[in-house]
């Protein structure tokens, strides 16, 4: 414990600077399933946007929101929910 205490002391900047790259793993790690939660919300968000425009021009129910409707519009995003609605009036 003493030898580690030394160390420590010794070399404040070397530990400072593996403790800022730790800090940075960590944030990264934590940004990914962050951005792909908020693009889910914003994706269902999305969803319902279009069944609402839909059902007042005319195709009520446009995309049904299951759980693979959400996964789409959530890892892809705007470009996801646009190829939903390209499907589903098209095939």
């Amino acid at each position: 414990m003493e030898q580690l205490t030394q160390l420590v002391t010794t070399n404040p900047i070397i530990f400072g600077i593996v403790g800022l790259a730790i800090l940075f793993i960590i944030l990264k790690l934590f940004k990914w399933p962050l951005k792909i939660l908020l693009n889910g919300v914003f994706g269902v968000i999305l969803l319902y946007l279009v069944n609402f425009i839909g059902g007042q021009v005319g195709y009520p129910n446009l995309i049904g929101i299951n759980w693979i409707t959400a996964l789409v519009a959530g890892f892809l995003g705007v470009p996801g929910v646009a190829v939903l609605v390209i499907f589903k009036l098209f095939m």
